[in-house]
């Protein structure tokens, strides 16, 4: 009887195991069976592209607060409630048609002194504070809203955060310029070991994030009586993404 024909074997090339020397290369055994006329898969690499956009703000979201005390909680109420009145008709006369300004929290609650000698703390009277969110989109005007708010009786200024009206945009931008940089590292391994890329077997990406940088406010008042703004510096935005890649290799002659 004849003896059965050997079966045809191909052991991985130089050019992949000096790929799999890079990380992020599986070559195909050295005893995988090839069936005729069909290529051979020959590997797979994977890639990271990251990208940072910067964007400059351009709308801005001040939480202002009013803190009151009094010795009965229905003095501080109330006095809270006269004070921030005074706070918003003024913020709402220089911030603009397009502002918007909406309560995010509202606290009332006892003052309690403590005794060395131990016991029951007692309690010596109230604090309300009202914190109100002022969003503007003309950061022209955060220096007016802040001086504003503070003569008409604001003792708080809970943070400043700027952001973008249009932050998809931006977003969409750091995505290409991730999976751009991605594919560009994979054409330049794979043509470094004169392979080429024969398609992309899965993409995953990363939500891209906002982070704001270099936002600053100078918390210095003007002079007494000078007709100049508290300064705030928006800085810019940077919004970054990333992209992994994984694509198959062949031979670059084929």
């Amino acid at each position: 009887m004849r003896s059965a024909p050997p079966r045809l074997t191909r052991a991985p090339s130089a050019a992949l195991i000096a790929l799999l020397a890079l990380g992020g290369v599986r070559p195909a055994p050295a005893g995988a069976e090839l069936a005729a006329g069909s290529p051979a898969v020959l590997s797979s690499i994977r890639v990271t592209g990251d990208a940072r956009v910067s964007a400059k703000p351009d709308r801005v979201q001040i939480d202002l607060g009013v803190q009151t005390q009094a010795a009965l909680s229905q003095e501080a109420a109330a006095a809270n409630a006269r004070q921030l009145d005074a706070v918003l008709a003024a913020v709402r006369k220089v911030a603009g048609p397009t502002a918007q300004l909406k309560t995010v929290s509202y606290s009332l609650n006892p003052n309690y002194q403590y005794h060395t000698s131990g016991g029951e703390p007692t309690i010596v009277g109230y604090t309300a504070l009202n914190v109100v969110q002022v969003q503007l989109d003309d950061l022209a005007r955060i220096g007016d809203v802040l001086d504003a708010a503070t003569h008409a009786g604001a003792n708080r200024v809970q943070g400043i955060q700027f952001t973008l009206r249009d932050q998809d945009a931006v977003r969409a931008e750091a995505l290409r310029e991730a999976a751009s940089r991605a594919r560009a590292e994979a054409e330049v391994l794979a043509g470094t070991l004169n392979l080429r890329i024969l398609r992309v077997l899965s993409v995953e990406e990363s939500s891209p994030s906002i982070v704001p940088v270099r936002t600053h406010l100078a918390v210095a008042r003007a002079a007494a009586g000078a007709d100049v703004a508290t300064p705030v510096e928006a800085g810019t935005l940077d919004v970054s993404a990333n992209v992994t890649l994984t694509v198959e290799i062949g031979p670059a002659g084929h």
